[in-house]
């Protein structure tokens, strides 16, 4: 189910990547009251997202929400919420309504059914999903071999609560809230966003036979019910 879209330049990946986010987004728009959008965390979005903030759509039609989130408060400089505030909900797209996933409860695991609640309430199925890779094979935050990673790969749930085990890809904090696998795959279409040849190579490896729970992203290569595109340069 993989398509490869692969550039030479990340200028040209970006190019083709905003145009084909702007064209989901406003067909969707043009035959459904509301979009919906999840976002990852991480560097290689971050330019995608202040390209599109600058994009007139109707935002306030298009609803924002995270794939995952470090179980740490909004403002912390590791919150991908506060990644996303930055550099996605300005300009233009400051008037999109934004849906975060830490909440007032003291983990994860306590946060959980108030994080599926909320996310029950977006416009389903989620139009557009970016998603990024580790070069560990994680995406969103099904880390390998983590705990409550066999849960995430089972729900029936959006939502699902995961502790990984820490590592140089994780840092210290371990503790997530993260889109299930059912919950990826409750998208029209999947965007996978990698750049350099390292996570290239790491996407071949997932590519190949193997268990799902030492690189996760494999659960989402090997689905065969909702698009997915990998957009890379170097």
């Amino acid at each position: 189910m993989l398509e490869e879209k692969l550039f030479d330049s990340r200028e040209a990946l970006l190019a083709a990547l905003q145009e084909d986010c702007v064209d989901a987004l406003q067909g969707a728009l043009a035959s459904r009251e509301k979009a919906s959008l999840l976002v990852s965390g991480g560097s290689s979005p971050a330019p995608l997202y202040q390209r599109l903030s600058q994009i007139a759509l109707d935002w306030k039609r298009i609803e924002v929400a995270l794939v995952d989130e470090r179980w740490v408060e909004p403002g912390h400089d590791k919150s991908n919420e506060s990644f996303v505030q930055k550099n996605l909900l300005q300009h233009a797209a400051g008037q999109a309504p934004f849906l975060g996933m830490k909440n007032s409860a003291a983990s994860a695991n306590e946060g959980l059914a108030a994080c599926e609640q909320a996310y029950q309430k977006l416009a389903q199925p989620f139009d557009v999903t970016i998603l990024g890779m580790g070069p560990d094979g994680h995406t969103a935050s099904l880390f390998p071999n983590a705990q409550g990673l066999d849960e995430a790969l089972q729900t029936d749930g959006l939502c699902s609560a995961i502790t990984a085990h820490q590592s140089e890809v994780t840092g210290e904090y371990t503790e997530r809230m993260t889109l299930s696998l059912a919950g990826l795959l409750n998208s029209r279409r999947l965007v996978l966003l990698i750049t350099g040849e390292d996570k290239l190579k790491a996407l071949r490896a997932a590519q190949e036979d193997g268990p799902v729970e030492d690189m996760p992203i494999r659960a989402v290569l090997r689905q065969n019910k909702v698009p997915f595109t990998l957009y890379w340069a170097p």
